[in-house]
């Protein structure tokens, strides 16, 4: 039985993978859980799965849950989630906190040595290189859960890196990819969070509408597939079946498939090497029918080409890619600025950055902070207090 630690138990990735729990009662047992500031759902948590420990985001959270007596340890803040990433009784870790918050408890995941079920982008994105390095120095496994990645994962067994040509992210567009006419500028929050195929947190739908979701995955996979830039391509793709495509040498493609459902990866990372059964519903390609891609665009979703430019800037450019879209997407969300100025925020943010070497997790959260107050100050200046 493999005994399980949820960081972000709440949140979306969170609670499907308790729900792949809870059907396999004899395959998994939870040991710890991390979560935010939803009380009532976390005490929820604690009485049907029981774990020895959790954690929550503050001391207001703590003595909220204090109040329920639930004879449980309850720690507080990153040490908290570090705690419950790297406790002896764990085997697998899934990090599934949103942000730069992860960083820290997915780096003691690592450090620790457990197999770390990989939903944080952020990351491998802040911090792909630090991220890789204490892998090496602690045999912790990466297990990726993004459909994306995971596809390029699942591809990848039985085949040695070195022959892989190009990886392909596909894309599902968003909301908004087919609508040539919409006028950015009168994007409303509600229309971004309306995603067409995927049901995720908020700040991954607006990334997702925004294209940031995609961008981001290109500076991950370039971690976790040890790839160079040049290595990684995007499709968009609406109907979201194939999740990623990888092109080896010889001239062959192998593409992973299924219904966009995150139960799919999540399950393959928890059994992995072995897969659980009735996950998800199997794809029916001819009732299907068809299946479209297209490249990206980037004139209207800049994003991705920001990913680049981040990459081929310095170490550290995206870290600050990454605060700036978390400052903005935030304030987006807020109705301060219109979904058109994420990107000229992005843009200022990063072309008023000179770049560093890290060395330790702290050098590049730095990063990101600086990324995030950067935007900031941007944001202040375009924000529009009749935007709705």
């Amino acid at each position: 039985m493999k005994k399980i630690s949820i960081l972000g138990s709440t949140g979306s990735i969170g609670q499907t993978t308790l729900g792949i729990i809870a059907d396999h009662p004899n395959q998994f047992e939870i040991v710890g859980l991390a979560a935010g500031k939803n009380m009532q759902l976390l005490k929820e948590q604690i009485q049907t799965f029981a774990p020895k420990c959790v954690s929550v985001q503050d001391a207001a959270a703590q003595a909220q849950l204090h109040k329920h007596k639930l004879g449980i340890e309850i720690l507080v803040g990153t040490q908290g989630a570090a705690t419950i990433a790297s406790m002896d009784e764990a085997d697998s870790v899934v990090s599934a906190i949103v942000g730069a918050t992860g960083l820290r408890p997915t780096l003691a995941a690592i450090q620790a040595g457990k197999d770390v079920l990989l939903a944080n982008k952020e990351s491998m994105v802040v911090s792909g290189a630090l991220m890789c390095k204490a892998v090496g120095l602690s045999g912790s496994r990466l297990l990726p859960i993004d459909s994306e990645h995971s596809a390029i994962f699942q591809c990848l067994q039985g085949h040695q890196n070195q022959d892989i040509a190009h990886v392909t992210l596909t894309a599902s567009g968003g909301p908004f990819f087919s609508q040539e006419k919409l006028n950015f500028e009168n994007i409303t929050v509600e229309q971004a969070l309306n995603h067409p195929n995927w049901d995720m947190g908020p700040k991954i739908t607006i990334d997702s509408a925004t294209m940031m979701n995609k961008a981001l995955e290109v500076i991950e996979a370039k971690w976790l597939f040890d790839l160079e830039p040049a290595q990684i391509k995007v499709l968009v793709h609406p109907q979201s079946i194939i999740h990623s495509i990888v092109d080896f040498k010889d001239g062959s493609s192998l593409s992973q498939m299924g219904l966009p459902d995150m139960r799919g990866p999540i399950g393959y990372a928890l059994a992995y090497p072995n897969r659980l059964p009735h996950l998800t519903q199997a794809i029916n390609l001819a009732q299907i029918g068809k299946l479209t891609f297209f490249p990206p665009a980037p004139a209207r979703f800049p994003s991705i080409d920001l990913a680049f430019q981040a990459l081929a800037s310095s170490p550290t450019h995206p870290a600050v890619l990454n605060g700036a879209n978390e400052a903005c997407v935030q304030a987006f969300l807020d109705k301060a600025i219109s979904f058109q100025k994420i990107f000229s925020i992005l843009d200022q943010t990063l072309s008023a950055y000179s770049g560093s070497h890290p060395s330790t997790i702290e050098d590049t959260i730095e990063a990101n902070s600086w990324g995030f107050h950067r935007a900031q100050q941007v944001i202040e200046k375009h924000s529009n207090s009749t935007y709705t």
